[in-house]
Parts: C-alpha cells; sequence; structure tokens
C-alpha cells in the first residue's frame, strides 16, 4: 500500500497509471483489480494509509506539554520531512485537493484535512482551557490559521523551497502566538 499511495503521491490521481502502480506494488493488473476493484479504491486505501500514518505523527506530537510546543515541533517535523530528497515535497491533500477535478475524491481528500484541523482545534481548546491562550481566542479561527501557514508551506516546498526559507516561515508564524 505504501508504495501506491508513493506513486498517487507523486503523480496524482489522474497521473497515476495502472501500469506505475502495479510495477511499484509488484504485482500484475489483474492482482491489483482483484485485491482493490480499481484504482479509484486503491487510490481510496491509499489515501486511509495516508492519513493512518498522520494520525500516529499527530498522536505523537499532541503529547508536547504546550499546545506552542507542539506546533513548533509539527512545523520542525513538516518541513524536515519537505526537504529530505527522498520525500515527496509536500503534503499529499494539499496538492492533490489542488490538482484533481473529481468531485468524490475532492470531498475525500477536505475530509481528510479536516480530520487534522480538528486535531489542532481540540488541542487549542485545551490549551485555552489550561490558560495557556488566552480568553479571546477562538481555538476554530487559530487551527485555521496554522493550517493555512501549513498548506503553504507545502506549497512553496513544492515550488522548490529549502528547508531555511521554510523554517523562515515558520518562525514568523510562531510570532504571532497569542499570549494569554
Amino acid at each position: 500500500m505504501d508504495k501506491a499511495l508513493d506513486v498517487f503521491w507523486r503523480h496524482g490521481y489522474e497521473g497515476a497509471s495502472i501500469s506505475e502502480l502495479t510495477h511499484a506494488m509488484g504485482i500484475s493488473p489483474p492482482s491489483l483489480y482483484a485485491a482493490f476493484g480499481n484504482k479509484e479504491k486503491l487510490f481510496h486505501s491509499a489515501l486511509d494509509r495516508y492519513a493512518e500514518v498522520r494520525k500516529q505523527i499527530w498522536a505523537e506530537l499532541m503529547k508536547e506539554p504546550t499546545a506552542r510546543a507542539m506546533m513548533e515541533r509539527l512545523f520542525d517535523r513538516v518541513i524536515e520531512f519537505y526537504a529530505d530528497e527522498g520525500n515527496p515535497n509536500c503534503c499529499m491533500l494539499v496538492k492533490l485537493s489542488t490538482a484533481e477535478s473529481d468531485k468524490v475524491l475532492a470531498e475525500q481528500l477536505c475530509a481528510k484535512r479536516a480530520e487534522a484541523e480538528t486535531m489542532l482545534i481540540d488541542r487549542f481548546s485545551q490549551a485555552k482551557t489550561e490558560g495557556e491562550l488566552p480568553g479571546d481566542i477562538e481555538p476554530a479561527d487559530l487551527a485555521g490559521y496554522f493550517m493555512t501557514v501549513l498548506d503553504g508551506l507545502s506549497v512553496r516546498a513544492a515550488a522548490g523551497a529549502g528547508r531555511e526559507e521554510l523554517h523562515k516561515v515558520a518562525n514568523l508564524a510562531m510570532r504571532g502566538w497569542p499570549s494569554p
């Protein structure tokens, strides 16, 4: 599944051919169809795998003692991933959300992105309750802001921005962290 995920991540749904997918997975086309039914179902399975891995990473990050520390570590993890030459240099959900035209696929991509934002809202709500954030800050607004910055980092990385430039953006975003 990870091999199929990589092909979709690098080429998009439309750009990933059955031959590329089966070659990467080390299976024949009939085996792909027997296991998944069609390319779209394989894509949905690959997207579920992507979301599963992301949830594990987010769960680890949520253990940070403060929401601010969690965001700083999240930025570091994302930037290091994008800057590693062996990895796709962008978020799969951001890349495919802006590139794919299929409405069903777009809805699933948006739903997966919303899961991450919900995790941020929950963490920021906890931070507000614990007094880490001022009372006038809406956790959903702060989550939307940081999701926008994360999406922007993905777009900039895909356009060729390096580690140093991405860290500058993240550091600037963190300067706006609301103090209680």
